[in-house]
């Protein structure tokens, strides 16, 4: 027998120069799991750090002539969506519905119901705003009534200037 330790090979232990092949597929494993590891991370970081530095537009967007509207009414108004892009067409073109408060205050809701997204509707006789999706309801200032919507619609901010009626654009979510 071989009576010098440092020349006696051990059971699974390579000189640095040999690598076994246990060794080689134990490391390729590591890699390649490190490897998938990280094309899943970059992603999932991404999307929870995005939102911080996107900046979302906000537009003034013409909706009609303050003398088109009338005090206590609730119209639908159409224009165009601050998030567009350019090719978009006629699916850049979004809403809102736009109440007439008395002479100088409007409010500007959401078309979308915060349950599910779907769009409202303005019933006049009732008034209330209903969701044909899953029954929703919305008094006419835009908070709860009924159904399952947890929250009222959205806003816009409107103003007045130069006898037109704005509504300050901007993605509004569905649900927040």
């Amino acid at each position: 027998m071989n009576a010098d330790p440092e020349k006696t090979p051990s059971a699974g232990a390579a000189s640095p120069e040999e690598l076994t092949r246990r060794q080689f597929f134990a490391r390729l494993s590591m890699a390649l799991f490190a490897f998938g590891s990280l094309i899943l991370l970059v992603p999932m970081v991404g999307f929870i750090v995005a939102p911080l530095f996107k900046r979302r537009p906000e537009v003034w967007r013409k909706v009609g002539a303050v003398d088109n509207f009338k005090d206590g009414t609730t119209t639908a108004v159409v224009f165009e969506d601050a998030a567009a892009l350019p090719w978009a067409g006629v699916a850049s073109r979004t809403g809102a519905w736009l109440r007439r408060v008395d002479q100088s205050t409007f409010i500007a809701f959401s078309v979308n119901c915060t349950h599910l997204g779907c769009p409202v509707r303005w019933l006049q006789q009732a008034e209330l705003f209903m969701c044909p999706c899953h029954g929703g309801v919305y008094y006419q200032d835009g908070a709860v009534a009924a159904g399952p919507p947890p929250l009222p619609l959205p806003r816009y901010r409107v103003r007045v200037r130069n006898g037109q009626v704005e509504i300050l654009t901007n993605p509004t979510p569905i649900t927040r």
